[in-house]
């Protein structure tokens, strides 16, 4: 885990200051693993890690499935160091996640969730419906950072390639927000 967060810093992926998340919560730190997972190397030897915990725990797993865009990446590693297929999740014009670009899962498929970073699960969780509905079976979630607050739990057993600490709020009790420091939102996700 030390050397995934010697890696992340490295990369210029772990920023400090006051962010707004792609959940809508505000935090103290941001992670913008795409800086990471930009160098093919980097990318496998921090998930080689996650590899290596899901091998020894003897998981059996059919295909690797991130949600679009931050578990493409580390999906397409996972699957490429434990031999097996990797796809997406994305959301569809109405913000539903969904199975789409030709991608099939068969009935009672164990699929593992891959995710850069995990804050609420909510993703996560997404993915796992747009996948259950097909006949999946969802055996595991891995990420890069698991950034989750206390009592933020997962539905599954979870393979971390960090676990990095990072405060988290809504916006009406944020603590930054009350310091007047701006607010700033690097991730992907449009609100409206």
């Amino acid at each position: 885990m030390e050397k995934t967060v010697a890696l992340l810093r490295e990369s210029g992926a772990m920023l400090e200051g006051h962010f707004l998340l792609s959940s809508g919560r505000h935090s103290n730190r941001y992670f913008q693993c795409a800086k990471l997972l930009q160098y093919p190397d980097r990318a496998a030897a921090a998930l080689a890690t996650v590899v290596a915990r899901i091998k020894g725990d003897g998981l059996s797993i059919d295909a690797v499935a991130g949600p679009a865009i931050g578990g493409i990446i580390v999906a397409y590693e996972l699957g490429r160091q434990l031999g097996i297929p990797a796809f997406f999740t994305e959301r569809d014009d109405a913000g539903t996640m969904v199975l789409r670009r030709g991608f099939t899962v068969q009935k009672g498929a164990r699929i593992l969730i891959a995710e850069d970073v995990i804050t609420t699960v909510v993703s996560s969780l997404e993915a796992a419906d747009a996948l259950k509905v097909l006949g999946a079976q969802i055996i595991g979630l891995a990420c890069l950072v698991d950034r989750r607050s206390e009592g933020v739990l997962s539905p599954w057993p979870l393979y971390e390639a960090s676990r990095i600490p990072a405060a988290s709020w809504d916006k009406e009790s944020c603590e930054l927000c009350k310091q007047g420091i701006p607010l700033e939102k690097p991730g992907s996700r449009t609100f409206i």
